[in-house]
């Protein structure tokens, strides 16, 4: 087993050919015509992201979950936000149309979650334009694999209880609430407090003995 400190310290050349697969661009969509449906996929570092790349990314997190972050406990804040998107070994699935425009991106990173090492999910979103065709399906799928060539435990992210939408989503990929995942606390004056968020996570040692059974 890689050490995670092995991994994000490899080039990222190297670390496109040892975690993902040769092809990674998303399967063809028959439901939409061929132009709507010419899509490609790239792996970046948060060193190698062009900045026209970053502001992509952040303009799609802003647009998208800016209102959420400030009704939460995390509260929003653009300047910690494009911080955190510069962490070192942050990785960045970009999904660009026939244009080259990025039309949506999955962030994640091979870390250590309370001893443990996980692959965790910092941010997924996509164009509203291009939903509901199985695009984010498909990101999470190949973080996932990374997870699992990196042999780590599991998989994990987190989501606003308030996003009900991406809840669902999740569940159906089967990711459930994590023992880490924060629980209601009792205030003094007997209020409960709910959390805002949740943890959810996603074995991927399983996957890896399935995939041994099945090779014999």
């Amino acid at each position: 087993m890689l050490r995670i400190e092995d991994a994000n310290s490899l080039p990222l050349a190297t670390y496109r050919e040892r975690f993902l697969p040769s092809a990674i661009h998303p399967p063809p969509n028959n439901n939409y015509a061929p132009a709507q449906r010419t899509y490609a996929i790239t792996c970046e570092s948060s060193a190698s992201l062009t900045t026209s790349g970053f502001e992509a990314c952040f303009d799609l997190i802003a647009s998208s979950s800016a209102n959420a972050y400030a009704a939460s406990s995390v509260g929003w804040s653009p300047a910690k936000k494009r911080k955190e998107m510069k962490l070192p070994d942050l990785r960045y699935l970009l999904l660009t149309d026939a244009a080259a425009r990025i039309q949506g991106f999955l962030s994640f990173m091979l870390t250590y979650e309370d001893g443990h090492q996980v692959i965790y999910c910092y941010e997924l979103h996509l164009s509203p334009h291009v939903q509901r065709r199985g695009l984010g399906k498909h990101l999470m799928g190949l973080m996932e694999g990374v997870g699992k060539r990196a042999e780590v435990e599991k998989s994990m992210l987190t989501v606003f209880v308030a996003n009900q939408v991406a809840l669902k989503f999740y569940e159906k990929l089967g990711y459930s609430k994590d023992q880490y995942s924060p629980e209601p606390r009792t205030m003094r004056n007997g209020t409960v407090k709910m959390p805002t968020y949740v943890i959810l996570s996603k074995s991927l040692q399983e996957w890896a003995t399935d995939e041994e059974d099945e090779g014999g």
